[in-house]
């Protein structure tokens, strides 16, 4: 009877059985120690796999989300996250099953983010699919269960949609930001995603966010983790806070007075990990009757399931276990990379035809962006073994190419020192005094974490040396920048570095977090200076940036545009503008967020001096928002995004016109910064193409093509009954010369509001549908789409989602109605008015 008693027992509740309070909560924060009496090795819960797995040395780097949001393609992105669960595996089967685990290293995956990127200013928005909850909870659905797998009894990873909810920005104040948004806007806006990822996508975990809504802080709110999430939704996985979100509670909301406070009411409010350290105050809570130990304990239940079904505890095995550490990287994945990459690239205008180029084009490739690995990478990124810049890419497609950089991005804001003032660069790496590799190198931009830059070096404790020449472009007060990357947890000691110039050393010592600034005057003197660069790495990543004075630079790029026959101009932003609390206030900029939605004054000033050459213009935009530019400084503008490991690969194909581009908008371009409402404003009015009524630059769903889509034969029922499906179809028709593929989209137009039924903002119309064709040249195809009820729903100023008998209109094309080629159909639905669950 013993026996039979131990061998059915639940491993999870005989494991908390063995645990005091103080363990369990030890267990419920994010770096878990081992205890060996409960059979859990340690184990930290923080990884990231946003695109592609991140900080954690080698993988393969896919375009950021925003990138993948832009390829409007369900399929391609649960491949993409199949392979980061892979990449993940991979890492974690290198050591045996049971070895501790350290931050970055285990196979709980904080992605992907789900949150609406309702204002372009929000920094990390690049982290989104977009502004629309219909097309951001598809992707977010095919995400999550490409990163779990077909398997439910065994996930290969487990995906974390975040952050829950009504979370974008601004940056500044996040900590302890309250947002109030109407009951509609919540409803209609900020949590279908989520609903789709737990329903649709049975994602076992999701994060709770740092904000507060309606007063509660999100990560102790009953209404949201509990009844919306628990109750209506049946979520079964466990909840997360977002990290040092729980501390915020007491710390910067004041909801409660202390950590215990504040950690009973994370509890208590349905929140089960703690994303940092404020759960060692669980004890004196549950000493001080805040909570009780049966509610920890049905929080670490949760968790360790987890853990369990991951096969990484508590005796529990995986058939994943079997992915073997070369599967990284592998040219599948790299292939991979460059389709998506391929498909994210959206062409925004391409005045008589000027794209594609031939490849005999004389090129001035022009910009702080053309050769810069940080844009192909974004924010929470591996490192790619494959890198491909713009510049390379352009390089090895085309005959002739000049290169200048032209500007900075920003005014005050530095970029990578690049060839044409770097010559004869030599990169010697050694360990403990031996030479290991020696090579040329076009400039000091390592973007690297937990790995070396090269093969034969341990991922710490090696030095660089980097010796050459620099020849400033002219004269002017210089400003050079020893750069080494923000790091996020888990630091050792700085690196260090010495710098000298001409013989003069100008630097010698370490490198803080930030950077380390050198003020050197040139007198234009076209000599070089001989330059020589010693940097001790601490696992950090390491570059040296410059700000130059402008005049020169300009001159520089005028010289190789009036040289060229065209010239592509590949600015934009940068992770070093945008992004997530970020240390920069520069005019346009600030902690990471946007204050102004053009194109920096910088880019401006080098574009109309481009202009005046007569020179025609191709513009790149790489970002993670929209940018607004006046479009009549480019006969041509694209946007890549920040494209990955391939960008420049795929860029180059787009331009010789080997790859037809296929992208489509996921967010509104806005001509200018005041078409937007306030940015702490959490309302909807006049926020993204639902809501908003003025003229955009560019609209949502927007992107051209090589070849012409044309659209005829749009079908769709008479009418169909309230709560019932509608399927419609249409021919598709590829009516150019050139094989091409239409991202097909399918828009609603609801029956005349009712008065007092809806309050502002007005709902213009919603995306329903979507689906990429591919027909050849002169071939037609048919695309279906079926409504479910939600999608042919409406939501009311009290947040009731039902479904309005009455005359409904549908757009089938290949953008917004009236914007792009497609059809309207019209039907109408019957029956009674019929309410649907949140």
């Amino acid at each position: 009877m013993i026996w039979l008693l131990l061998a059915t027992a639940d491993p999870v509740a005989t494991a908390i059985a063995t645990m005091s309070i103080e363990e369990k909560a030890a267990q419920l924060q994010s770096t878990a120690p081992a205890d060996a009496e409960a059979g859990l090795p340690a184990y930290d819960w923080w990884n990231e796999g946003l695109h592609g797995l991140a900080r954690n040395g080698h993988a393969t780097v896919f375009p950021q989300a925003i990138g993948m949001a832009a390829t409007w393609d369900t399929a391609l992105v649960n491949r993409i996250g199949d392979v980061v669960a892979t990449e993940a595996r991979a890492k974690f089967n290198a050591r045996p099953a049971g070895a501790d685990r350290r931050i970055y290293e285990g196979l709980t995956i904080w992605s992907p983010n789900i949150n609406i990127f309702r204002d372009p200013r929000w920094g990390r928005g690049q982290e989104t699919y977009g502004e629309d909850p219909y097309l951001t909870g598809r992707l977010g659905v095919a995400f999550v269960q490409g990163l779990q797998g077909p398997d439910p009894v065994h996930p290969k990873v487990i995906a974390t949609p975040k952050h829950l909810a009504v979370h974008s920005g601004p940056e500044a104040g996040r900590d302890g930001f309250d947002v109030d948004p109407s009951p509609q806007d919540v409803e209609a806006t900020y949590l279908p995603a989520f609903r789709m990822a737990v329903i649709d996508g049975k994602a076992r975990s999701l994060m709770c966010a740092y904000n507060s809504i309606h007063g509660t802080p999100a990560c102790a709110s009953d209404d949201l983790l509990n009844v919306r999430v628990r109750r209506d939704w049946g979520f079964r996985g466990f909840t997360v806070s977002d990290c040092d979100a729980v501390a915020n509670i007491h710390m910067f909301h004041h909801y409660r007075l202390d950590g215990a406070g504040a950690s009973a009411a994370a509890i208590k409010g349905g929140n089960d990990l703690n994303c940092g350290n404020a759960y060692a105050a669980l004890p004196e809570a549950v000493r001080r009757g805040l909570v009780t130990e049966a509610e920890v304990d049905t929080a670490l239940t949760r968790a360790l399931e987890a853990r369990r079904a991951l096969g990484i505890a508590l005796g529990a095995t995986s058939p994943w276990s079997r992915i073997k550490p070369s599967e990284i990287g592998t040219p599948a994945h790299r292939a991979l990379a460059l389709e998506a990459a391929r498909k994210s690239i959206v062409l925004l205008k391409n005045e008589g035809d000027r794209l594609p180029l031939k490849p005999d084009t004389r090129l001035a490739v022009i910009g702080a962006n053309a050769d810069d690995l940080g844009v192909l990478q974004a924010n929470y990124h591996g490192t790619t073994a494959h890198p491909v810049t713009p510049l390379e890419g352009i390089r090895a497609r085309f005959r002739q190419v000049a290169y200048a950089q032209g500007s900075v991005l920003a005014d005050g804001a530095p970029v990578v020192l690049p060839e044409t003032a770097l010559k004869d660069l030599t990169a010697t790496y050694s360990v403990g005094g031996r030479v290991v590799k020696t090579e040329h190198a076009r400039k000091v931009d390592l973007d690297i974490t937990r790995v070396p830059p090269v093969e034969g070096l341990p991922a710490t404790g090696w030095v660089g040396r980097w010796t050459g020449t620099i020849t400033p472009p002219g004269p002017g007060a210089y400003r050079l920048m020893l750069d080494q990357a923000q790091c996020w947890k888990d630091c050792r000691t700085h690196d260090t570095a010495r710098l000298s110039i001409g013989g003069r050393v100008l630097h010698d010592g370490a490198v803080p977090k930030g950077r380390v600034e050198i003020a050197w005057d040139s007198d234009g003197s076209p000599q070089p200076f001989d330059l020589v660069l010693d940097h001790a790495s601490e696992d950090e990543s390491f570059r040296l940036l410059w700000l130059p004075p402008e005049a020169p630079m300009i001159a520089e790029a005028v010289k190789a545009a009036e040289s060229a026959d065209v010239a592509v101009v590949v600015g934009g932003l940068s992770p070093d503008l945008e992004g997530e609390a970020l240390q920069v206030q520069v005019p346009g900029f600030v902690g990471g967020d946007r204050t102004d939605i053009m194109i920096p004054p910088a880019q401006q000033r080098l574009l109309a001096a481009l202009k005046a050459t007569g020179k025609p213009i191709v513009l790149v935009l790489a970002s993670g928002s929209a940018v607004a530019v006046d479009p009549t400084l480019a006969a041509s503008v694209l946007t890549v995004w920040y494209p990955g490991e391939a960008g420049g690969t795929a860029l180059a194909e787009v331009l010789t016109g080997a790859t037809n581009p296929s992208g489509r908008l996921p967010v509104t371009v806005y001509k200018t910064t005041t078409d937007l409402p306030a940015f702490v404003d959490y309302g909807m009015k006049e926020r993204t193409y639902r809501y908003f009524t003025g003229t955009p630059l560019w609209g949502f769903g927007h992107g051209l093509s090589y070849t012409r889509f044309g659209y005829d034969g749009v079908q769709a029922p008479a009418s169909v009954a309230a709560g019932q499906d509608l399927t419609v179809t249409a021919r598709v028709t590829n009516a150019g010369a050139r094989d091409g593929e239409e991202v097909v989209q399918a828009y609603l137009v609801p029956p005349a509001q009712r008065p007092g039924s809806m309050t502002a903002p007005v709902l213009q119309r919603q995306l329903v549908g979507f689906t990429r064709v591919a027909p050849k040249a002169g071939k037609t195809v048919t695309a279906r789409f079926t409504l479910d009820p939600r999608a042919m729903s409406v939501v009311d100023r009290d947040g009731r989602r039902h479904v309005v008998p009455g005359d409904y209109r549908l757009w089938i094309g290949g953008g917004q109605p009236e914007k792009a080629p497609g059809q309207w159909v019209s039907f109408s639905v019957t029956g009674a008015d019929t309410e649907l669950p949140k």
